[in-house]
């Protein structure tokens, strides 16, 4: 989605909310009759709150929900391999001159910062020993954060100077895995613990690439034109699931040309987008969902019979700003919705969508429970078969 670290105020103020509903439960008593109280939840991760007032008509899927996060722009938390901690991004502010920074769980509750303050970071991910992070990072060209420039409708940036990095946790020491100049972005890691998958302009268009967890042995997945990025293994390590262009058909041409003068000023519309896979080695190549919209953020179910995803397409308002998240077959059938938050024009989004390695649990972002106008937090559901 990130700037400089969370402040040690911003994280006393979540625990004091721990610690105020802990003091009204203890005294919501009256005469000597004992207080009747809920079981004690506890939490997947460390410093999460149960938020189970916050899951909307309709949410069948979710058993409890946990809040992690407590105002700001906060997105893409990505479980570890234990299954016990987070990696995310996050922003102090909706402020135009804040960057997102990653930072991940930790032991004690608090949010620990990982990047290094400068520049903007994106698309944090564990390394299979739960010691490592990596993320991409455009601190090698930027000290502060970029200023985006003024363009025609809703683009993403594709900052040249993002490289992709890897720290250390216990240390601190970080080190380049990915370089080149160009857009090197979005990296995930297989399930497997063997291979890396991320979104480079290596190759003068978007495109998938793999490597292994040094950096090298590089391999081009994909080479269709328009964006193919967003995506991750399958949990047999199989197959690919990702985000890609779709173009309207008989008027590709154009679109096209307008897609080409984008990327030539380092940008991209995420406004026309459908869910595909393919195999690691480029082969077998799948158009999943044919909705319409934006469709994006996609990963596969633990059995990976399944893709969830964020999609708008079920709202028709153009340019609709409603994004929830979906569930469909591996064909793109049997479509289901899984959230159903309606907020505010503008602040209706649920995505970002990962499943526990183990299941019982997803992450995703959320606009529910905004304290501002614009806040995005990260949630934790307990997840219903």
């Amino acid at each position: 989605m990130t700037l400089s670290a969370r402040s040690p105020l911003r994280l006393l103020s979540v625990t004091g909310i721990l610690l105020t509903a802990t003091a009204l439960s203890a005294c919501s008593s009256t005469g000597d009759a004992p207080a009747e109280s809920a079981p004690l939840m506890e939490p997947p991760v460390p410093g999460a709150v149960l938020a189970n007032d916050l899951i909307q008509p309709g949410e069948t899927r979710f058993k409890n929900l946990w809040r992690l996060t407590f105002g700001g722009q906060n997105a893409e938390a990505y479980w570890n391999y234990a299954d016990d901690g987070l990696s995310l991004q996050l922003r102090e502010s909706n402020a135009r001159d804040d960057c997102d920074q990653i930072f991940v769980t930790s032991p004690s509750g608090d949010l620990r910062q990982v990047s290094t303050g400068r520049g903007v970071t994106t698309c944090a991910f564990y390394m299979p020993d739960d010691q490592h992070v990596l993320y991409a990072s455009t601190q090698s060209g930027h000290v502060g954060c970029p200023i985006k420039p003024q363009s025609e409708g809703y683009t993403w940036m594709l900052w040249p100077d993002y490289e992709i990095y890897v720290t250390d946790l216990k240390t601190g020491e970080e080190k380049t895995l990915i370089s080149e100049y160009g857009y090197d972005a979005e990296a995930t890691v297989s399930p497997l613990g063997d291979r890396i998958v991320f979104t480079s302009t290596r190759s003068g268009d978007l495109e998938l690439w793999t490597c292994d967890l040094e950096g090298e042995d590089l391999v081009q997945v994909t080479d269709a034109p328009g964006y193919d990025g967003g995506a991750f293994f399958s949990h047999s390590g199989e197959r690919l699931v990702f985000r890609a262009t779709a173009w309207t058909p008989g008027n590709e041409a154009e679109e096209q040309q307008r897609y080409r003068e984008d990327l030539d000023r380092w940008q991209v519309r995420p406004n026309s987008m459908e869910i595909f896979t393919v195999a690691t080695d480029g082969t077998d190549r799948q158009q999943v969902t044919t909705l319409g919209g934006a469709n994006f953020a996609p990963y596969f179910t633990p059995d990976d019979q399944q893709i969830i995803f964020a999609t708008n397409h079920h709202d028709t308002k153009t340019p609709s700003v409603n994004f929830d998240i979906f569930l469909c077959d591996l064909d793109g059938g049997g479509l289901e919705q899984v959230t159903h938050f309606d907020g505010p024009p503008g602040k209706k989004f649920d995505g970002f969508p990962m499943f526990s390695r183990d299941g019982r649990y997803l992450a995703f972002a959320s606009n529910r429970g905004a304290g501002a106008p614009g806040d995005t937090d990260v949630f934790i559901a307990e997840w219903a078969d």
